[in-house]
């Protein structure tokens, strides 16, 4: 964006890629003019007259650009004022507006488009194959590349707030050397991430690793991961085992998803999981995680030993028939 427009309008309500795009205009903005001063407004504070007097020449020519964030929340007097300005922008000044979308505030957004300002829309991720693009692209912002269990790895150790994957991805491209991130770099610099989350120890002991099952369990215990949450992950991948496994065969792909009400990623794990797990075994390793729960809920005296037991049990029933 070497020469931004005079006005531009940010739409979205994800609050990290809309600071995202703000700053990207700003930044255009002090690549032009370096010396150029900031101001940043918040909508429901603006005061009639300040725009016009933030935007007046200056007897310096000094450039500036307005970032007024909430938008919507701007006053009926300062809404028209904002598209006089826009429909005349001054010469030296860009303004920056930022709204969430939605019915509030509509006329402004409306306004400010037919006057002809650019308009910059935010689409937030939603589901887990949008947040595995977004994380590919964060490392191609780098001159990076990440494989794809490495960025499966990465969103299930960091979540799903953008902003912390961001610094995540930022962070593994400093941090690393060589053209793509692997998997082991991703659990090397993240592995106590992912453990307080819980589904990597399902995903540990579902797949028979008892030793490192039951050394993450521990860091989890050790960190301040309510036992509760751990046994909630087991049975929600032993639920996934038994909904996967026992599936129409014929069903594939988005089908399949569609059907045991996962996400497409998610189901290829659990049918890579699926070896070496019978009926049998799935129900054995279910009731040791039924009694696990009752025990962490009051119903034993050492929730610890509760859940390493579940875990052994799991990891043993998986050759069951």
């Amino acid at each position: 964006m070497a020469n931004p427009a005079p006005v531009t309008l940010v739409v979205g309500d994800e609050e990290f890629l809309a600071d995202r795009a703000v700053s990207s205009v700003v930044s255009a903005v002090r690549e032009v003019d370096p010396e150029a001063e900031r101001h940043d407004l918040v909508g429901g504070k603006v005061e009639p007259g300040e725009l016009t007097r933030l935007t007046s020449p200056s007897l310096f020519g000094d450039r500036s650009v307005i970032v007024v964030r909430s938008a919507q929340d701007l006053p009926k007097d300062v809404v028209a004022e904002v598209l006089a300005y826009a429909a005349h922008p001054a010469d030296d000044a860009v303004l920056v507006l930022s709204h969430p979308g939605g019915v509030k505030g509509k006329a402004l957004v409306e306004g400010v488009k037919k006057a002809g300002a650019e308009v910059i829309t935010i689409t937030k991720p939603t589901k887990a194959g949008e947040r595995l693009d977004f994380i590919r692209a964060e490392f191609r912002r780098e001159g990076r590349t990440i494989s794809p269990a490495a960025a499966q790895a990465l969103l299930e150790a960091v979540g799903s707030d953008l902003r912390e994957l961001a610094a995540a991805c930022g962070q593994l491209a400093f941090d690393t050397t060589g053209k793509t991130v692997d998997e082991a770099a991703v659990a090397r610099y993240y592995r106590g991430r992912a453990e307080v989350s819980g589904f990597t120890i399902a995903d540990l002991a579902i797949e028979g690793k008892l030793g490192e099952a039951l050394e993450q369990l521990r860091w989890a215990l050790a960190t301040g991961v309510a036992p509760v949450l751990i046994v909630s992950a087991l049975a929600g991948g032993l639920r996934s085992l038994a909904k996967v496994g026992g599936a129409p065969r014929s069903l594939r792909g988005g089908q399949l998803a569609a059907h045991v009400g996962l996400p497409p990623w998610k189901v290829d794990r659990v049918r890579r999981q699926l070896a070496g797990w019978g009926p049998e075994g799935i129900s054995a390793a279910v009731q040791a995680v039924a009694t696990a729960d009752e025990q962490v809920k009051g119903g034993g005296a050492d929730p610890a030993y509760a859940m390493e037991r579940a875990v052994q049990v799991i990891v043993a029933s998986r050759t069951g028939r």
